[in-house]
């Protein structure tokens, strides 16, 4: 078993190797090839089966530098996706405690400052005090 594995770290020495984007391209082709077991969707296998050999192509490919420029594409490609992700995320995220807290307090913007303002539901009018610049203005609560 050893002497297996030294020839197989000898036969590596000098290739790319497996990295994010070759994972990435493995996975993908592994979701097709399951999704072309779908009756009309058997075109999926042909994509799925050439991106397991462009995978295995990079992992054993010589040339380091094209497959190196390729993964961080593919790296710089997945931040940008995972912050636009998250972005979306957090904006639907909080929606379910904004209708909580609209059904205890009304929200007001300071007429000066613009300054946003919780202010308890159900007191009639009251006088309001900015926090921030202490313009006072009257609104129904």
């Amino acid at each position: 078993m050893n002497n297996f594995r030294n020839r197989f770290a000898n036969f590596m020495r000098g290739r790319n190797g497996v990295d994010y984007f070759s994972r990435f391209l493995l996975w993908a082709a592994f979701i097709l090839i399951l999704l072309s077991l779908i009756p009309h969707l058997w075109f999926l296998d042909y994509i799925g089966l050439a991106l397991i050999i462009y995978s295995y192509f990079r992992i054993f490919s010589r040339n380091i530098a094209k497959r190196s420029a390729e993964n961080r594409r593919y790296l710089g490609f997945r931040e940008r996706f995972i912050s636009w992700w998250w972005g979306i995320r957090n904006r639907f995220r909080g929606l379910g405690g904004r209708a909580k807290e609209a059904r205890k307090y009304h929200i007001y913007v300071c007429p000066n400052c613009s300054q946003k303002i919780r202010i308890p539901r159900g007191k009639g009018k009251i006088i309001v005090r900015c926090p921030k610049c202490g313009t006072e203005f009257q609104k129904r609560s």
